[in-house]
C-alpha cells in the first residue's frame, strides 16, 4: 500500500487532502530529527503501477541535449509538456496541487509553500552510463517568480536497480567531511528534504550500470515567497568537491558567489548579468 494514493473522480485522478494532511503530520518528527539536515526517505511513497506508467511515458533522450561538464555530466532534463503520457502530466500537476502541497507543510512545518508550474530544473531527470552530479547545493531563488527555494522532492523510477550500478543519492554534513546518508534510488522510493546553502547533496560517482540502463527520476521543487526586487547578484547551483577525491572545482561558480556575497549592490546592480 502506497503511503499517497491517488482517487479517481470521474477519470482524473487526485490526491485526497485529508489522507495528505495526516501522511504528513505522521511524519514531522523523522523529518525535523533527520541528519545532516531535515529530510526523509519513504519507500512505497506511490503507486507502483502508477510508476511503472511513468517510466512507460518517459521521452526518448536521442538527439536531446544534457549537461556535459565536470560537475554533471550525461544528464538529460525533460519538463512534464515533454511527456506525451496523460499519467505522467496528471501526477505532476497533482504534485503541483493544495492537497500535496499541505502534505509538504504538514511533513516540514513550512507554511505558504508555492508549487513550480514553470519546472524551473524540474520535471523527469535521466542520467546515463559513466554520468553523475557532483555534490552541490541548489540555486536558491526562482528566476521567473522571484521566490525562495525551499524544498526538495525526489521519485525514483528504477526497478531492479543493483547496488554494483551506483547512483546512491548522497547526503553531506555541512563542513563537506562526510556523507552521512547514502540512499538507492529504487522504484517507489521518495526523498524530500530542506534546500538551504549548506544542504550538499548529490550522486557524484559515475554510474555503472549496463549502458542499456539509466537512472531516473521525477524531481519537483518547491518555494515561498521572496522580495520580489533584485538587489544584485544571484547566486546560482553550488558545486563543492569532496576530500580525497578528484573532483572538478567550478571556478566559475565560485567566482560569481564571491561577487555576490562580497561586492557593495550598488556596484552588483551596474554589472550586466552578473559576471
Amino acid at each position: 500500500m502506497a503511503l499517497l494514493n491517488l482517487v479517481d473522480i470521474g477519470g482524473y485522478r487526485c490526491f485526497d487532502f485529508d489522507e495528505c494532511r495526516e501522511a504528513g503530520a505522521s511524519l514531522a518528527d523523522r523529518y525535523a530529527a533527520a541528519t545532516p539536515f531535515p529530510h526523509v526517505i519513504i519507500d512505497d511513497f506511490l503507486n507502483a503501477d502508477l510508476l511503472r506508467q511513468v517510466v512507460q511515458d518517459f521521452p526518448d533522450n536521442a538527439g536531446q541535449p544534457f549537461f556535459e561538464r565536470d560537475q554533471e555530466r550525461f544528464k538529460f532534463q525533460f519538463r512534464p509538456d515533454q511527456c506525451s503520457g496523460g499519467d505522467t502530466r496528471m501526477l505532476f500537476a497533482e504534485l503541483n496541487s493544495r492537497a500535496f502541497l499541505q502534505f509538504l507543510s504538514e511533513l516540514t512545518g513550512i507554511e505558504g509553500l508555492i508549487a513550480d508550474p514553470y519546472h524551473a530544473g524540474a520535471g523527469l531527470h535521466e542520467i546515463k552510463c559513466g554520468g553523475h552530479l557532483s555534490i552541490h547545493a541548489d540555486f536558491p531563488r526562482h528566476e521567473q517568480m522571484h521566490v525562495q527555494r525551499r524544498l526538495n522532492l525526489l521519485i525514483y523510477l528504477n526497478e531492479d536497480w543493483k547496488p554494483d550500478y551506483g547512483g546512491s543519492l548522497e547526503l553531506w554534513d555541512k563542513k563537506m567531511r562526510v556523507a552521512e546518508r547514502k540512499i538507492m534510488p529504487v522504484l517507489g522510493r521518495a526523498v524530500i528534504f530542506n534546500t538551504d546553502r549548506d544542504t550538499f547533496h548529490g550522486h557524484p560517482d559515475p554510474l555503472t550500470c549496463p549502458p542499456d540502463r539509466t537512472r531516473r527520476s521525477i524531481a519537483t521543487y518547491y518555494y515561498t515567497a521572496a522580495p520580489a526586487v533584485r538587489t544584485g547578484i544571484e547566486r546560482t547551483t553550488d558545486f563543492r568537491v569532496r576530500p580525497g577525491t578528484g573532483d572538478k572545482r567550478d571556478w566559475r561558480t565560485m567566482l560569481h558567489h564571491l561577487k555576490a556575497d562580497w561586492l557593495p549592490p550598488v556596484i552588483q546592480r551596474r554589472m550586466p548579468g552578473g559576471l
